[in-house]
């Protein structure tokens, strides 16, 4: 049953790794701010093991299974055999817990565990290559997706370089290339395909807007913003960040959510998506204030607006939707659902208040349980779909 469908294993995957991630980052925080010496410390600094497996485990198993589900359906190609995708899912969620298991203080396990998710994410971009090349007409959407990925792949390897004993200034780079070069771009890629999609499905007289130039001009800017980062000139990264807030902007308006507020499980989509120009707003406006003032402002927040705001809510919405569909239910948000995507809200203004005000540390617990709390009985209720027959008993 598990392995009908790649987005069913790796959809629950993906679901474990929520919780997984989150209660060892709260554990770990917690040990910080209240003095737990008997917590064992990873072997790499600890925001280095969140940020990584967070970008490079967590989110990219729920891509996963989205992708090698869709991406012969993008381009007109048989679906993908079980022996191409449950590698993916067996590597990558495998070696995602190994290295969660060498956080609790082996770094030889936690080497073992990142390269092992790194064959996973090669064994991936093998098949959905093979479908583009197979393909008789290439879309713009699977290319992007798919230069997304590649960019992954890249970063995670500079990740095990740097555990490696590479030079640690990598890290940084792999984990800004994780985030602005891997994952927003596949996820405004796939919202750009299916958010006005599914609008037009279901709203009388809607327009359908997917302009063809958007997707380059925002991998232009994410590489000017990586770039800009990377050679330390901070201060004049809001030359990439205030188009790319304009830009993420102007498509949340033409994508008309006033016209998209029901059914629910819509308008989600399109509330989630709103987070992403206010995070590249807050970008620009943190890099334009250390250009002005010289001063460093805001913190981590804008990072948070973008990962908890717009990732976060985004995986909820999609997520939701593409199961309900795939498994053959009524296309609604529902209460649990509802009650994550609201929750979540809520997460990121405790992780807010962490960065602005007094006994951080203290706050970010509060964020980090939060997240477990609002996520799990999302969780639960999306394995037991999973790991359940098809609603209306179609195969799949």
């Amino acid at each position: 049953m598990l392995t009908q469908a790649p987005h069913r294993v790796l959809f629950l995957a993906g679901a474990c790794t929520v919780l997984t991630s989150m209660a060892w980052w709260a554990l770990e925080l917690a040990a910080l701010r209240f003095g737990w010496s008997s917590w064992p410390q990873p072997p790499v600094p600890p925001a280095w093991g969140h940020a990584l497996l967070t970008a490079y485990g967590m989110l990219p198993l729920f891509m996963f299974g989205f992708l090698l589900t869709v991406f012969p359906r993008w381009l007109d190609r048989p679906a993908l055999p079980r022996s191409r995708y449950v590698p993916v899912a067996g590597s990558v969620f495998g070696g995602y817990l190994l290295a969660h298991a060498g956080l609790l203080g082996s770094l030889p396990l936690l080497r073992l565990g990142v390269a092992l998710m790194l064959a996973g994410y090669v064994l991936a971009l093998l098949p959905l290559t093979g479908v583009l090349r197979a393909a008789a007409a290439r879309n713009a959407h699977a290319w992007s997706c798919l230069a997304g990925l590649s960019t992954g792949t890249l970063g995670l390897a500079l990740g095990l370089a740097v555990l490696g004993g590479a030079p640690a200034w990598l890290m940084p780079l792999a984990i800004r290339l994780g985030v602005f070069g891997f994952l927003l771009p596949v996820y405004f890629s796939v919202c750009h395909r299916m958010i006005p999609f599914f609008s037009a499905n279901v709203v009388p007289g809607y327009r359908m807007l997917r302009p063809r130039w958007s997707l380059p001009v925002a991998w232009m800017l994410l590489l000017a913003h990586i770039a800009l980062e990377t050679v330390g000139a901070t201060a004049w990264r809001w030359l990439a960040d205030l188009p790319l807030a304009l830009l993420f902007g102007w498509h949340a308006l033409a994508w008309q959510p006033w016209k998209a507020r029901r059914p629910g499980l819509l308008f989600a989509l399109h509330l989630a998506f709103a987070w992403l120009p206010v995070a590249m707003v807050l970008f620009a406006a943190q890099s334009l204030w250390l250009a002005l003032r010289g001063e460093a402002v805001l913190g981590l927040v804008p990072l948070h607006v973008l990962t908890i705001g717009y990732f976060g809510s985004m995986l909820v919405a999609m997520v939701t939707r593409v199961t309900q569909g795939h498994s053959g239910r009524l296309l609604q948000m529902g209460a649990v659902p509802w009650l994550c995507f609201i929750s979540l809200q809520c997460v990121l203004a405790l992780r807010v208040r962490a960065e602005l005000g007094a006994d951080g540390y203290r706050w970010l617990v509060f964020a980090a349980a939060g997240w477990l709390l609002a996520f799990a009985p999302w969780v639960l209720r999306s394995a037991w779909i999973y790991l359940t027959p098809r609603a209306d008993g179609r195969p799949g």
